[in-house]
């Protein structure tokens, strides 16, 4: 094996060179974890999936997600981009994703996919300080609200920042020495900033992502902090998050998350996906 077909592709949006990019790689189940981190580094986008030979000949297949520092079970964007590319290549209606964190089936309607979360979020991390969750990112105390923050871990952690107005969204940076703290202590990948229309920001340079323009495992996850602050009802909620517009990259992720008696019980997130790019790349020595 001496190189393997690329395809990169936008996610969460329909318009070329906006949304979060994807690198899609093409492999047969015989890379090493350092092969694919060392690619994953290459590529130096926020994910990069590798697919490979289901394990269950019933599914659509294998599928392992990095960022440019370390694997993750699983991730959003990765889901939605894979899925809508090999419904392309293989003509799939649904797709079934091997994924670390467990089975993703993946609806197929058109250039857009749906894919159902494999984990329901779970506090993690206990009480987040509010003022220095607020120093972390730059902001006063006052722009922290209406919600309390906290983590919540589906598959992947993050903290969440609820924010009161898109200006101070806009304004919110991560500052040292104080980011660096609150991520270690809480053990999160990073923050996902929200105001009440859910115009959304993600930061987790600590992971190899300076911001996000799209993060669709965050956007499920969510799920849990609005049920926490009394904000998903009974019923099946449906949202738009939109995301990366403060870098140029604008993306829209479809949120849906049911709940019953007070518990979530599915979440579905879903997106549009575009081709930008394809090619061969060198596999790296083991």
């Amino acid at each position: 094996m001496n190189d393997l077909r690329f395809h990169v592709w936008d996610v969460f949006t329909d318009t070329p060179f906006a949304g979060n990019p994807l690198a899609i790689v093409e492999a047969t189940g015989d890379l090493t974890t350092g092969q694919m981190q060392v690619l994953a580094r290459q590529f130096n986008l926020s994910e990069t999936i590798f697919l490979m030979p289901p394990r269950d000949p019933a599914h659509t297949a294998r599928a392992r997600i990095f960022f440019p520092t370390a694997e993750i079970p699983f991730a959003g964007h990765p889901t939605i981009g894979a899925a809508l590319f090999l419904a392309r290549r293989d003509g799939h209606a649904e797709v079934v994703l091997e994924e670390e964190a467990g089975r993703v089936p993946v609806r197929i309607d058109g250039d857009r996919a749906q894919f159902t979360a494999p984990v329901l979020p779970a506090p993690h991390g206990g009480p987040v300080d509010a003022a220095l969750a607020a120093e972390a990112l730059g902001l006063s105390v006052d722009a922290i609200g209406p919600h309390a923050p906290a983590a919540f871990t589906g598959g992947p952690a993050f903290l969440y920042v609820p924010v009161r107005d898109r200006d101070r969204l806009a304004r919110a940076r991560p500052q040292e020495p104080a980011w660096t703290g609150l991520v270690t202590r809480m053990g999160v990948t990073g923050a996902f900033l929200y105001d009440p229309d859910l115009n959304a920001r993600m930061f987790a340079p600590t992971a190899g992502i300076p911001e996000d323009p799209a993060t669709g495992a965050a956007s499920a996850i969510l799920a849990a902090q609005l049920l926490a602050n009394d904000a998903l009802p009974e019923g099946t909620t449906r949202r738009t998050i939109r995301q990366g517009e403060d870098m140029g990259r604008p993306s829209e992720i479809g949120f849906e998350a049911d709940v019953a008696e007070g518990r979530i019980t599915t979440i579905r997130i879903s997106g549009n996906a575009v081709p930008v790019a394809e090619g061969r790349i060198r596999v790296p020595p083991p």
